[in-house]
């Protein structure tokens, strides 16, 4: 099979945890740039009030009630959406919990299993859904909305920090292995917008200084439209970086030293100590 090298813009969108805060402007932001959307949640009568913000701006609108954890939900509310869109070309997962910001020696194992499930098993149900339908159509897009707790160490909250550095993993295997059938993925860092899950953290008591939700929203729109490609199996972070910056440092037109660094420094990588470290590098043959 010969390699996708352009993958067209998305007319159709799954989001979840659509049916608020971030999701919710997501959705609302890919409705105003043309898009159709499915929304996905589990409160149906949130879920019902932003398909109807979306069907009155004139776009077509899915209601999904799910729980991003559960095999038969997953692949039902996706089998939904694709019969009324008409297939998915962009899967927004965004949908996430927090454990309680304890030492993991405090952390309670059920709650500690559960968000791993929300926030890894969800994104990787849905994708497994999703993706086949977008490569037998010649490719699609994938954005997990990701966190600083993917790339940063973390003091507290042991399956938020796991699962949020896995979801960065996941994305980049998905690069690695769809990326020449026509599979883009993106792992966006939201910075720290005002949300419940953000209201309820210990480490944001007292903020003041917020990150604007329009930002992840002018970041996830121009993913739909292909204009990011270049940074497909990457972390990006809004709070530095916008769609004219990513654009301007892949195609190496910025001129500044001290501008973004290119899609290969933003991988996630062991970190080489030298220059006779071997690491990082290819995985040995085995």
């Amino acid at each position: 099979m010969a390699d996708v090298t352009t993958v067209a813009p998305a007319r159709t969108a799954l989001v979840t945890g659509g049916a608020r805060g971030i999701g919710r402007a997501v959705v609302l932001g890919l409705a105003d740039a043309g898009l159709d959307v499915a929304v996905l949640g589990r409160d149906a009568s949130r879920v019902d009030d932003v398909v109807a913000e979306v069907r009155a701006r004139g776009r077509r609108a899915v209601a999904l009630v799910a729980d991003v954890g559960a095999v038969e939900a997953v692949d039902s509310a996706v089998a939904r959406a694709e019969a009324e869109l008409g297939g998915i070309d962009l899967l927004v997962n965004n949908a996430g919990r927090i454990d309680a910001e304890v030492p993991l020696w405090e952390a309670d194992p059920d709650e500690w299993w559960s968000v791993m499930e929300t926030n890894l098993r969800g994104p990787f149900l849905l994708a497994r859904a999703v993706v086949p339908g977008m490569l037998a159509r010649g490719g699609g897009r994938v954005v997990d909305l990701n966190s600083g707790a993917g790339s940063h160490d973390m003091d507290g909250a042991t399956a938020y920090n796991a699962s949020k550095t896995a979801l960065l993993r996941l994305g980049s295997n998905l690069h690695a292995s769809g990326h020449a059938r026509g599979l883009r993925t993106f792992e966006v860092a939201p910075g720290v917008v005002r949300t419940d899950l953000t209201a309820s953290m210990d480490m944001h008591v007292g903020r003041t200084e917020w990150t604007p939700v329009e930002r992840t929203v002018e970041m996830v729109v121009a993913i739909a439209r292909g204009e990011l490609d270049a940074w497909s199996g990457t972390f990006v972070r809004v709070t530095h970086d916008s769609p004219a910056s990513l654009r301007a440092a892949a195609s190496g037109a910025t001129g500044d030293a001290d501008a973004v660094p290119g899609p290969e420094a933003r991988r996630l990588r062991v970190t080489r100590y030298g220059d006779d470290d071997p690491m990082p590098g290819a995985l040995p043959a085995r």
